[in-house]
């Protein structure tokens, strides 16, 4: 397993229009659009920062992920993205290792990539996503 950089940080909130002005019109940020993904009921918002992202997270479900983090935890870091050379071969390193998936095979997220995430009781309370992107 091969971890080249942090792809990006994802950060729930209650409302993407208003978050994102934070993150534009305040610390200059530029928004790369819009994009909602049914599978994991969330519109998402990406802003490249250097060489690594911000991800904007919105519920489009009060049953999603997001919803119920937010609702658990009030609005804020939700997981950290780590880029990874083959998403395969490091799913497979890490159940060899003993780790707790979330996702035993990648599947469909924001931006076109492929992604998968770590439980956090086997990452020390971290959510961590790993993604593969072309």
């Amino acid at each position: 397993m091969k971890v080249l950089k942090i792809d990006h940080i994802g950060i729930a909130v209650n409302n993407l229009e208003e978050s994102l002005k934070l993150y534009t019109d305040v610390l200059g940020l530029t928004s790369t659009g819009l994009e909602v993904v049914e599978e994991q009921k969330v519109k998402v918002a990406f802003l490249p920062c250097g060489d690594s992202e911000i991800e904007l997270l919105e519920s489009t479900s009060p049953d999603g992920p997001i919803a119920r983090f937010i609702e658990k935890n009030g609005e804020g870091i939700q997981h950290v993205a780590l880029k990874v050379d083959n998403i395969e071969d490091s799913l497979a390193a890490l159940r060899e290792k003993g780790i707790r998936l979330i996702d035993e095979k990648p599947r469909y997220g924001a931006g076109g990539a492929r992604i998968a995430f770590l439980h956090p009781k086997a990452t020390k309370g971290v959510l961590l996503e790993l993604t593969e992107r072309e």
